[in-house]
């Protein structure tokens, strides 16, 4: 081989080193920031659920209460929910309308319905609130049911998005309602995307449960029934929520 062609095969074979490790570093670089993205994501999503966990108090509170729930990027919005009480026949007894309160960023996924607030996607999402409902052993003669209905009352849809940073005020003026329902057995229903923590809760509370459309939008209820004849009590817990800028 000649001295002109060995030094053409040098240039080829540098130039495709190069070749290899400029895509290389265009992997490196997209996975690193891949991984940014979804720490960052992350640290949002933590960050709400901390804020929206101190912002609203619907049971410790009564009166004004404000909170602060700040994120760098993401979407947060308010969605429509119920929550039923339903008889031993299946029917509605009692309904409110609770609302709840979803943030997203990527794959990310924050909610609070009905004083439940919950991390992760549909699939894999864990509770990390107390459920607001209160059951006696099932065994007990003078058995009792508490139902808490936590509600939001949001002065109409609100979503805040942002990709720089965002900083919002959570204002609330809570207030309490107390109704006994007649002494029977009771299911309590409520309206998720994320029914399987609240099936693993209403089940470690003694409820049977199963997943049911009640009014054709397209949300499943979890529907937990709390065997044998209770006591039971509705307590709803208006927070008429109103979300500010800054």
């Amino acid at each position: 081989m000649s001295e002109g062609t060995r030094g053409q095969s040098h240039v080829v074979g540098v130039a495709l080193l190069l070749g290899v490790a400029v895509v290389s570093m265009g992997a490196l670089t997209a996975s690193i920031g891949t991984v940014v993205e979804e720490n960052a994501a992350e640290a949002d999503a933590a960050r709400v659920a901390s804020d929206v966990d101190g912002a609203l108090r619907p049971v410790e509170v009564t009166g004004p209460h404000r909170g602060r729930v700040s994120f760098a990027r993401g979407e947060l919005r308010t969605v429509e929910r119920d929550l039923r009480v339903l008889d031993a026949d299946g029917e509605t007894v009692e309904r409110v309308r609770v609302d709840g309160l979803v943030f997203e960023a990527g794959d990310r996924r924050v909610s609070w319905v009905a004083g439940a607030l919950v991390r992760g996607a549909p699939g894999r999402a864990r509770l990390q609130s107390p459920l607001p409902v209160t059951a006696s052993d099932p065994g007990d003669d003078d058995g009792v049911l508490v139902v808490g209905a936590p509600r939001l009352n949001a002065s109409g849809t609100a979503t805040v998005s942002g990709r720089g940073g965002v900083e919002t005020t959570f204002v609330t003026d809570v207030s309490h309602h107390r109704e006994r329902l007649d002494r029977g057995e009771y299911a309590v229903a409520v309206e998720t995307r994320t029914p399987e923590p609240w099936e693993a809760a209403f089940t470690e509370r003694g409820a049977s449960v199963d997943r049911r459309d009640l009014d054709g939008d397209g949300v499943e209820s979890v529907v937990a029934t709390f065997p044998g004849e209770r006591a039971t009590y509705l307590v709803v817990h208006d927070l008429s929520l109103e979300v500010r800028d800054g």
